[in-house]
């Protein structure tokens, strides 16, 4: 079970230490930015974004030459007002708060929907990629990062170990984007480590990421800091696993 979507958004309202945890975002957010201008877009195109966080994968489109009319959106308030105040506000580009999930975008179609790391908070994101492919203009593109189930494994193995169960959110699998039919479907994995587990969860909040399953029963105290000991015996490393899809509208 997913997380509600407001205790998703009020952990992004204060993840204020954002840009300075979310190293592997940023890397991301800068890989799919260079796939995007390498793809035969329209010299204007009509852009969406869903879930913008600060503005990584924003300001690498412009940084990559990507031009056009522009509406930025996040799930998160205080999100958007950040990319705006990093971007300025232009005649071409809008911003709105947007649940990309359950709610419908001003304006359209679109040249180009695209997202990084913010379908993982999803209840259902193979689904929402295929309502998204309706707010598509023809020839339209949905060029998405999200992560997979992989991710974190090492912190969900150190709890498996002494029997207990990790709150991490229950990220799809790859095969379930599969009958998407998509034109690019690949997967990536990028490591991180951190120097203690204190150190990983105090990074993991910082980028408001810390949000629990919602059926998750909370550990109590010495169960975490017995996790915690697991975690380091197995070096604190992490991983992201990491699907980056490209879905084309074509017209029958």
């Amino acid at each position: 079970m997913m997380p509600r979507r407001d205790d998703i958004a009020a952990a992004f309202d204060a993840a204020r230490d954002y840009e300075g945890e979310a190293r592997i975002q940023r890397k991301v957010a800068d890989e799919l930015a260079a796939r995007i201008a390498s793809l035969a877009l329209p010299p204007e195109p009509r852009l969406l974004e869903i879930g913008c966080g600060t503005g990584f994968l924003t300001c690498a489109l412009g940084e990559n030459g990507i031009g056009g009319d522009w509406l930025v959106t996040d799930l998160s308030a205080a999100m958007v007002e950040r990319c705006r105040a990093g971007l300025g506000n232009t005649a071409r580009s809008r911003f709105a708060v947007l649940d990309g999930e359950n709610g419908t975008p001003d304006g359209g179609p679109f040249d180009l929907v695209c997202s990084s790391f913010a379908l993982q908070w999803f209840a259902d994101a193979p689904a929402a990629l295929a309502r998204m492919r309706d707010w598509l203009a023809p020839d339209g593109r949905i060029v998405v990062a999200t992560l997979l189930s992989g991710t974190f494994a090492e912190w969900r193995a150190a709890h498996e170990e002494l029997g207990l169960a990790a709150g991490t959110p229950a990220f799809p699998p790859v095969e379930a984007f599969a009958a998407l039919n998509p034109e690019v479907l690949e997967v990536t994995y990028h490591t991180e480590t951190h120097a203690s587990a204190a150190r990983f969860l105090r990074a993991i909040k910082a980028i408001g990421a810390g949000t629990a399953r919602g059926n998750h029963r909370p550990l109590t105290p010495a169960q975490l800091r017995a996790v915690m000991a697991q975690f380091e015996r197995n070096h604190c490393r992490v991983t992201y696993e990491v699907a980056t899809l490209v879905i084309t509208r074509q017209e029958p």
